[in-house]
């Protein structure tokens, strides 16, 4: 074969290839746009309840559309749809779902510095409820979708948009609603959404949490009965007493210690970017023999490391009595139950029972909704393609997560999909500061969403576009 040849099949190889890679963004440039977006999002008012996603919605439909992107809303109530918008993959590989939800939780405007529904500007931070929960992930996922159109970029798997309703006051409208009638149109082998986050100590990134599993919300209700009298003669069937012992007891209970794939990594990675006497506690969590002492300092100074590892038990409501000098026939108190994912609920209450001791109280689960199990698996393209990107645009560890909240995530993970929580970089200091998601000033750092929207994108393209 001849040099000349050579060098054609060379350049026509390497032209090929660099044609097969998605191309970057001038993501400089499209920074004015991304804000825009995103300020535009967070001036509707989206509160949950009532629910009022219908303008959140329109907007995205018609930037999507003007786009040439295929949009469908399904919806519920008319006033709360969901929006789904798809990018054709050659099929090559199952799809995947960003999703991000439009409603946001009340807000108290009189204890907003800056008007809560204003998107304020000011000293490099953009103000406003949904700033971190979850309208940076409705604009990011949007800048996503409007690239890989505009790009061209070839895909080996749909590539799915869903910005859904209800997940912070009613699920009934939103994933509950997608799922039971709509999972064709949002199923897929793996989904990006909220519950992970990017840890910035003093300014400085520390750690990045991606969220792979989540605790079960249940409510456990104590019944305590007993007779009804006269407050000036007590009575020792006096069913506030017998409550009262009830929730202590319940609140003293050290439920067992379970660790699962997650937080096993989790301690393990942890314990390697701590101080010394800290990654001692971490690394007990896994020696069976010593994790009850990292709990009992858990307990005290780090509540949610305390409740990664246990079913969690929170007596958070108490209604007994009606008059002064009246002995009440019943008290009731309401506990926030927070079960690990593997959790035997009917033996879990039995064990409770056991704990009250206490034939004038009844232990039963009450009405709340609660989500079902299931884990995102470590192991697979999605997790490596997230840890490569934090690596990239962060260059700290990644920490697959529990969270002892609960997320939408929880209802794709039933249905087989492989769910994973991400968000951008957030100050530590800005919770107690009130700065932080469900707060009176919630906030976002904007060159932090700028960073979010190119690691998202990476992501993505690392996931779905074709090599």
């Amino acid at each position: 074969m001849s040099r000349l040849v050579l060098t054609i099949l060379i350049t026509l190889f390497s032209a090929g290839a660099l044609m097969a890679q998605p191309r970057e963004p001038d993501w400089s440039q499209l920074e004015d746009e991304t804000l825009r977006h995103f300020r535009a999002l967070l001036q509707f008012d989206t509160s949950d309840p009532p629910g009022r996603e219908r303008p959140a919605a329109d907007y995205l439909k018609h930037v999507l559309e003007d786009e040439g992107i295929a949009v469908e809303m399904f919806a519920l109530d008319d006033e709360r749809p969901n929006v789904v918008a798809r990018l054709k993959g050659s099929g090559a590989k199952e799809p995947l779902l960003i999703m991000a939800h439009t409603d946001v939780v009340n807000v108290d405007p009189d204890k907003w510095t800056f008007p809560p529904f204003s998107a304020t500007l000011d000293g490099g931070y953009v103000y406003a409820r949904g700033t971190v929960d979850d309208k940076d992930n409705v604009a990011a996922s949007l800048m996503v979708m409007l690239e890989l159109k505009r790009r061209g970029v070839e895909l080996d798997r749909d590539v799915i948009f869903l910005a859904e309703s209800g997940e912070e006051g009613n699920t009934t409208y939103g994933i509950e609603f997608m799922v039971n009638n709509h999972l064709p149109k949002i199923q897929a082998e793996f989904c990006l959404a909220e519950g992970g986050s990017v840890t910035r100590v003093g300014g400085r990134v520390e750690y990045a949490s991606v969220q792979t599993v989540e605790k079960i919300p249940y409510a456990v209700e104590l019944v305590a009965t007993g007779v009804a009298g006269h407050g000036s003669r007590p009575l020792q069937t006096n069913s506030v007493v017998h409550l009262s012992k009830a929730v202590a007891a319940v609140a003293d209970w050290r439920t067992p210690v379970r660790l699962n794939e997650t937080t096993s990594m989790y301690f393990e990675r942890l314990a390697t970017i701590s101080s010394p006497e800290a990654a001692e506690r971490y690394r007990n969590v896994l020696d069976p023999d010593r994790v009850s002492e990292s709990v009992e300092y858990f307990l005290e100074h780090e509540p949610r490391h305390a409740s990664m590892l246990t079913s969690s038990l929170s007596p958070n409501i108490i209604d007994a009595g009606y008059r002064i000098n009246i002995i009440p026939s019943d008290a009731n108190a309401t506990v926030d139950f927070r079960a690990l994912p593997d959790e035997d609920i009917p033996a879990f209450l039995n064990e409770i029972r056991r704990v009250v001791d206490d034939p004038a109280v009844e232990v039963k689960l009450g009405k709340r909704n609660t989500r079902p199990a299931g884990e995102a698996r470590l192991d697979t393209d999605a997790f490596r393609a997230i840890e490569a990107g934090i690596d990239e645009h962060y260059g700290v560890i990644t920490l697959p997560t529990m969270s002892t909240g609960a997320t939408d995530m929880a209802y794709l993970r039933d249905k087989g999909i492989q769910c994973y929580g991400i968000g951008p970089a957030t100050d530590v200091e800005d919770g107690p500061k009130g700065f932080g998601a469900h707060s009176d000033q919630e906030r976002i750092l904007v060159s932090e969403l700028h960073r979010f929207v190119r690691f998202k994108w990476d992501v993505v393209t690392e996931l779905a576009a074709a090599k």
